[in-house]
């Protein structure tokens, strides 16, 4: 069936009869942009229209699909083709058809898969519920759109899509958790649960587990455990961010000299309280670090929040820069002291922790971080080892060296 052909003959006939395309079109039931498309043979007309567009040309359908006038005694021979062609041709239009209509469906199901990653939050469970339903009705039209006659196959290319398909959107999920900080998306269990003062919500997935701890609060952190090592084992928890202020984090800042300002504002920057900002100055002759916050002590002591970051900034500024010997944290509200003797002295397994000038981030897990949940022994080693003074104005002096953090 040659359209090209077709399309001169039905425009070579339409001019016959003294017709524009719009009038063709109108007697049709249909655009002129339809039948300007017929005669340049960029498509066929709808076997619906072939007997009325015959009808007003005064043409036969056989002389239609012919593309010219047919002799008598050529009619029959040209009929038996022209009607073959017709049912191939018909063919093909419902092959486009269902083409089309898969195409559509396969849209859809990738609409339903992106609306999980972003209209809906990681917490929601129609995120998951949304590409698994977007994932069957993408694979639904993939079925439908395979040019494979055998079932069989089909259906195992489909199947094999849906799982490969599911995997990506797995691994996409796994990246998101490792990479944004969020909850997954594919789980088959939530859990809260509350150790200390600390909340912890559980994530259940299928290869791994997470806890997201001190939900809700500004020192919220992440925990993916590929391993499900603390289905058995205590959670690694501590008040604060463990991933800015975790020992894993902060060793880095270790020095032997406390007359790096870069070294120890970045430290600073690091450990708990940093997010109130502060401003610090360092004694050369003494060696001492004074810190001043931009808070009131009590305003932000909500559940020996004060309490926990100092005791833990100091310990970690003594175990880190060998040669500082005293820290005064200042406040608005009064001053903590303390010195790196008192320290060795009042807070236990302190030299368990540091062996040889060396830090065990082990051992400085167990004896600070994770002690660190313990109100009672918060409450006991802060009282040995910081002397506080209320209301005390900070004699704090704006020195060149002085890194201040607004």
């Amino acid at each position: 069936m040659n359209q090209k052909k077709i399309g001169q003959f039905i425009a070579e006939n339409r001019k016959k009869q003294k017709m524009t395309q719009a009038e063709l079109a109108e007697k049709l039931g249909v655009s002129d942009r339809s039948v300007s498309k017929w005669e340049t043979g960029r498509c066929m007309p709808d076997l619906s229209l072939f007997e009325p567009l015959c009808e007003q040309l005064g043409i036969t359908i056989n002389e239609l699909l012919s593309g010219e006038k047919i002799k008598t005694e050529e009619y029959q021979n040209e009929l038996e083709k022209n009607i073959i062609n017709t049912i191939d041709y018909s063919q093909k239009q419902i092959e486009d058809e269902k083409w089309k209509r898969s195409y559509v469906v396969m849209i859809i199901g990738i609409l339903f898969c992106m609306s999980a990653f972003i209209v809906f939050e990681a917490e929601s469970s129609w995120s998951s519920m949304y590409s698994l339903i977007g994932t069957m009705i993408f694979v639904s039209g993939l079925y439908h759109a395979l040019k494979i006659k055998n079932k069989g196959k089909k259906l195992g290319i489909s199947v094999l899509a849906f799982f490969l398909i599911l995997s990506l959107f797995y691994v996409v999920d796994y990246i998101s958790v490792t990479s944004f900080h969020r909850p997954p998306i594919y789980r088959y269990m939530t859990s809260t649960n509350w150790q200390s003062d600390a909340k912890i919500i559980t994530y259940h997935s299928f290869f791994y587990d997470v806890y997201r701890i001190n939900a809700d609060t500004p020192n919220e952190y992440y925990i993916v455990d590929t391993g499900k090592t603390y289905r058995s084992s205590p959670l690694p928890i501590m008040p604060f961010q463990m991933e800015k202020s975790g020992i894993a984090h902060i060793i880095r800042y270790q020095a032997p000299y406390i007359g790096d300002n870069t070294n120890i504002g970045n430290l600073l920057s690091c450990l708990p309280l940093s997010e109130f900002g502060y401003v610090f100055e360092i004694d050369d002759v003494d060696h001492g670090l004074i810190v001043d916050y931009h808070t009131t002590d009590w305003y932000a002591n909500e559940n020996q929040y004060v309490d926990k970051a100092l005791l833990y900034n100091a310990v970690s500024l003594f175990l880190l820069i060998d040669n500082l010997e005293s820290i005064t944290f200042h406040f608005s509200g009064g001053s903590y002291q303390t010195n790196r003797a008192v320290v060795e002295d009042a807070y236990p397994s302190y030299f368990e922790i540091l062996t040889e000038e060396q830090i065990d981030k082990a051992k400085f897990h167990e004896y600070v971080e994770n002690k660190m949940n313990d109100t009672d022994f918060v409450e006991r080693v802060f009282a040995k080892c910081f002397t506080q003074h209320a209301n005390e104005i900070s004699s704090f002096v704006k020195l060149p060296y002085v890194k201040k953090i607004l």
